[in-house]
């Protein structure tokens, strides 16, 4: 309608063919497209006519191509489906759910590959906050010499930097949902635009969010641990000289 200019209660005449005899209809409704991705990829118009006026206008005589049928609740659908196509050649029913799986099938690789993506960028943030841990429990190496030298345990020293590494985590984790979801709403508004649908072409659900999450605060507790560990195992005075333990080469005696 906004291609064509047209609004309800406009006159149209259809025909089947461009140059054959047409019918007069006057459009009533308008429909939106709903959120169906196997309508994507199909950039063509769509018109709903009565069954009657459409039937006369594609001269196709008592034949369908494919029909709907509704359920009632509480009947199993894979069990009607099976006595439709038991009951007479040349029918073949699905249940909608299949089809739908079958029509986004695309959508499914495409979404296994973005959580492949999402899984890899995580474990490489967590890498790199390993690398970041590391660096800053090096630069506090005296600091962590003169905690040890007063007495405070390797086991608490190791807690604050595993405490201090997941709140690290944390707020990369909540700064990481909100660049989610201002991206995921800048792709919606540009591709819903361009192919004219609802379809959420990217969403953000509370398990992504809790899936992140977790794995960020778990590599970031692991990064805390693997840093503070490669700390205190160093004595204290060796922390304070700041040298670095040399540990004894072994010679191999040959005979």
């Amino acid at each position: 309608m906004h291609d064509a200019s047209l609004h309800l209660g406009d006159r149209l005449v259809v025909s089947g063919s461009p140059n054959g005899v047409g019918d007069t209809v006057a459009i009533a409704a308008v429909l939106r497209r709903t959120a169906d991705p196997s309508e994507i990829a199909r950039a063509e118009y769509k018109l709903r006519l009565h069954l009657g006026e459409l039937a006369s206008l594609i001269g196709y005589g008592d034949r369908v191509d494919r029909f709907a049928v509704a359920t009632r609740p509480g009947v199993d659908a894979s069990r009607a489906v099976a006595d439709v196509n038991q009951s007479a050649f040349g029918f073949q029913a699905y249940r909608s759910k299949d089809i739908a799986v079958e029509t986004s099938r695309t959508f499914l690789v495409v979404s296994r590959f973005h959580r492949a993506i999402g899984v890899i960028t995580i474990v490489a943030s967590g890498i790199f906050l390993l690398c970041i841990m590391l660096l800053k429990v090096d630069e506090r190496r005296r600091e962590v010499a003169a905690l040890r030298m007063m007495g405070i345990s390797a086991a608490s020293i190791v807690k604050s930097v595993m405490l201090e590494s997941a709140a690290v985590a944390a707020i990369g984790s909540l700064a990481g949902v909100v660049i989610g979801r201002l991206s995921a709403a800048i792709v919606n508004w540009h591709y819903q635009g361009v192919y004219r649908t609802p379809l959420a072409f990217a969403v953000v659900t509370p398990g992504i969010v809790a899936l992140a999450v977790l794995l960020s605060i778990t590599l970031g507790l692991a990064a805390g641990y693997a840093a503070a560990q490669r700390l205190v195992r160093v004595p204290p005075l060796t922390l304070l000289s700041g040298r670095r333990e040399r540990r004894p080469r072994r010679h191999m005696a040959r005979g």
